[in-house]
This record gives structure tokens, C-alpha cells and sequence, in this order.
């Protein structure tokens, strides 16, 4: 079992990272992928996938922090991102990069630049792109057919079935956490019954987002495999399908050969 999207580089596990490891393998998690939110943050997250063997990273900026991007030519952050990703093979996709309306930390315009910027980094490079949605999809689904990339997933999946519907039939995947196992989360249990198993990627998004039973609680890599459960429940196959699969396809996604 394969965590695809975790924030390991948290404040949240500077005390016990080495624990939360331990713990995930108990659990079979035989891999994990930690993702930035800045640039700072990316450092921080090669930082941990060049120290274990079983975590490799993204590099990106989050569209909460789309504000603080640099296009000055002195400090052209698109360069810094660029560099990072080419400086280590542990180092898989950009991301964690796209649109946030629910918030709006980030003007609008200048979050659909920066989103459109790295995602045209993540396609020059052929790279997959992780990507964030709130309340966005239409222009995050604008940019998209405009930049035209080869591969991304739509990390932390919350939408109607029929808003995502098209992305699937482009070939691009669906990344679904903890928030799916809450009570009123039917939507997502719908959308996740409709999603081909083999176009579906887990995730925990720790620390954020803890599922059923662990709710309130600090989220963590080991509890992905709730996660698998409910899909597993859902689509009505075993955990084991439901583990070989997403596996596999977690493994494609990012090139992790040979794990």
C-alpha cells in the first residue's frame, strides 16, 4: 500500500517523523509520497525522501501561497522549482499546485497564473502535476485543456461525479482521503463508486483530514489503508484488489520502479 499524498515535512511531525514511519509500515504502507506547498517547504521535503527510502517528493506551490510568487527575472521562482525537481530522482511530480476559491488566500488571477505556470513546467519536464481543487473546477478544468499536460491527479477528490467525470475520460486520476469516510460525505462515495479502480489513487493528506475512527485526531501514512477499506466497501471487491490496484497505479503515476 502506497500513501500518495502526505505532508510529512509538517511542523506536525518534527518531533516523532521517525515513529509515524514505523508505524505506516506496521501497517503495510510500503511507500509514501510527501508533498510541498512552497518552495521552502519543497527543500524540507527532498530533504526527507533523499534521507528514508520509502518517501520521495513533489515540488510545487500551493495556490494558497500563489501570492508570494516571484516572475522577476532575479528571482524567478519557476527556476527555483525547476531546479529543485531536476536535483534528485526522488523528486516525482509538481504539485502540489492548482486553484482555491473556498479561501481565496491568493488573488484569483494571480493563482490561475501560477497554477498554469507550473503546470506548463510539469508537462515541458513530462512530469505529472498533483493538483488542489476548492470550489474552482471550472477554471482549474479551463487551464487544464489550455495547458494540455500529460498526466495529473486531482489530489483529495471532493466533487459531484459528473464535474470530474471528464477529467477521467482524459485518462487523469482521482485521489481520494479520509474526508470520504465522514457521514455526509455521499457525494464522494458516489463519485468514488463511478471512478475506474484503475484511474484512483489513496491518499491521507496528513496531517490533515484523519478518517473514520481516527477523526479528531492527527492524521498519518498508516491510516491510509482506512481509506482503502471504504473503497473496497464501496465498489464491493476485497481490500487486497483494492491495494494491488491503486498500488500499481500509484506506482505508474509517479515512476516509482521498483518499489
Amino acid at each position: 500500500m502506497i500513501d500518495s499524498h502526505c505532508h510529512l515535512a509538517d511542523r506536525k511531525f518534527s518531533r516523532d517523523l521517525d515513529q509515524v514511519l514505523l508505524r505506516a509500515e506496521e501497517h503495510g504502507v510500503r511507500a509514501m509520497v510527501t508533498i510541498s506547498d512552497t518552495i521552502n517547504e519543497a527543500e524540507k521535503c527532498l530533504e526527507i525522501a533523499e534521507k528514508y527510502e520509502q518517501i520521495f517528493c513533489t515540488i510545487g506551490v500551493h495556490p494558497h501561497e500563489a501570492k508570494h510568487w516571484s516572475f522577476d527575472r532575479a528571482q524567478n521562482d519557476i527556476d527555483r522549482v525547476k531546479t529543485l525537481v531536476l536535483s534528485s530522482d526522488k523528486a516525482k511530480a509538481i504539485g502540489e499546485i492548482g486553484l482555491d476559491y473556498h479561501y481565496d488566500n491568493s488573488p484569483r488571477d494571480v493563482q490561475q497564473e501560477v497554477f498554469r505556470t507550473q503546470l506548463q513546467l510539469a508537462k515541458d519536464l513530462n512530469l505529472p502535476a498533483v493538483i488542489h481543487n476548492r470550489e474552482s473546477i471550472e477554471d482549474l478544468k479551463r487551464i487544464i485543456s489550455e495547458v494540455g499536460p500529460g498526466s495529473l491527479v486531482v489530489h483529495c477528490c471532493t466533487e459531484k461525479w459528473e464535474d470530474v467525470a471528464d477529467l477521467v475520460d482524459q485518462g487523469f486520476l482521482l485521489g481520494f482521503t479520509g474526508i470520504a469516510t465522514y457521514p455526509q460525505a455521499e457525494e464522494i462515495r458516489e463519485t468514488i463508486q463511478h471512478c475506474p479502480l484503475e484511474q484512483m489513487m489513496i491518499e491521507t493528506d496528513a496531517p490533515y483530514l484523519a478518517p473514520v475512527p481516527h477523526r479528531g485526531k492527527r492524521n498519518e501514512p498508516a491510516f491510509v489503508r482506512e481509506v482503502a477499506k471504504l473503497v473496497a466497501d464501496i465498489k464491493n471487491i476485497s481490500l487486497e484488489e483494492v491495494d494491488a490496484v491503486t498500488t500499481e497505479n500509484t506506482i505508474r503515476f509517479y515512476g516509482l520502479h521498483g518499489e
